[in-house]
């Protein structure tokens, strides 16, 4: 496909066609990351060339607004039912909650709808972690390797490499990113059949297994008061049903518009910082190492979480 370009010229903008479909732009000249001096425009234009290797991850997941309309300097709200005057071709997963509300997420399955949800304020993007024809079955085990505050982030890196070692102790082949915000995330592709439970209460002994095993440097604590300093949270939570993390290729809400971005386990052990990948700078990064995180779209390769979860019974 013929690569998008923002305009320039003008602040208001429609871009017709992209793949036959039109998106109407606005505000482009709104200054979104104020230290930098990164545009609305500008993020846009990254949303845009990074699509290729985005869209694969949202594709088929429900995805929740987080909205900046003034940018990192204001104030965000969610939104997770799809704003009214939506596109007639912008796809929408509509799925039933506890109190029986049933809620008409968006979905991104392309660069047109890459760019609407954006041009709303999205900075980044929060989808599910199942797919919408079964929400309740996920594809990914993962955990949100969260710094209590005062932790620095060589700690935060230790904690990925042991998260590592024993995920690898157990036959998975986890990645891993950055968070973009303070952290880092570890994947696992894992075989579409555990429900969303059973997945989190496999997560949830696994962390509180590393707990065990390294209390100096590691906790599961989920109640944010009772964290000891020092340490890292191994979030498991995140596997719950209906949470979201940001995702893989996404820019942050931070002063220096750092982005989520897959790494290498010989990059986390040289000592990468969050502050390395930035939307000003990743794009070359991409062309140069192409998508690092491609084993979370692979049908083959996914790990049987089932054995593991049927002997723990």
């Amino acid at each position: 496909m013929k690569a998008v370009v923002i305009p320039t010229d003008r602040s208001d903008a429609v871009l017709t066609p992209i793949a036959g479909r039109s998106v109407q732009l606005t505000n482009l000249d709104k200054m979104f990351f104020p230290d930098v001096g990164i545009t609305k425009r500008d993020l846009l234009q990254y949303y845009a060339d990074v699509a290729p290797l985005l869209v694969p991850y949202l594709t088929g997941r429900a995805m929740v607004l987080k909205r900046y309309p003034n940018g990192v300097s204001g104030d965000f709200f969610y939104m997770k039912r799809t704003p009214p005057g939506r596109p007639p071709w912008l796809r929408t997963c509509a799925i039933e909650h506890g109190s029986g509300s049933v809620i008409d997420f968006p979905i991104v399955d392309d660069v047109a709808g890459l760019l609407w949800v954006i041009n709303l304020g999205c900075i980044d993007l929060n989808e599910w972690y199942s797919r919408c024809d079964d929400t309740d079955r996920p594809d990914y085990l993962h955990f949100d390797l969260d710094p209590v505050e005062g932790t620095p982030f060589a700690t935060v890196r230790d904690v990925a490499l042991r998260v590592r070692d024993a995920l690898e102790g157990l036959g998975m082949k986890p990645v891993v990113k950055t968070t973009g915000s303070s952290g880092m995330h570890v994947y696992v592709g894992i075989v579409r059949d555990p429900k969303q439970k059973e997945v989190w209460t496999f997560a949830k002994a696994f962390a509180q297994a590393l707990e065990r095993m390294y209390p100096d440097i590691i906790t599961a604590e989920y109640r944010i008061a009772k964290r000891p300093a020092g340490r890292v949270l191994v979030d498991y939570n995140q596997n719950a049903w209906g949470k979201t993390l940001a995702s893989v290729y996404s820019v942050r809400a931070k002063p220096l518009a750092t982005v989520s971005t897959p790494v290498t386990w010989d990059e986390v052990e040289a000592g990468i910082e969050l502050a390395d990948f930035r939307l000003d700078n990743v794009r070359e990064r991409f062309a140069r190492v192409g998508d690092l995180w491609a084993p979370m779209k692979a049908k083959r390769g996914r790990f049987d979480l089932r054995p593991l979860l049927d002997a723990g019974k």
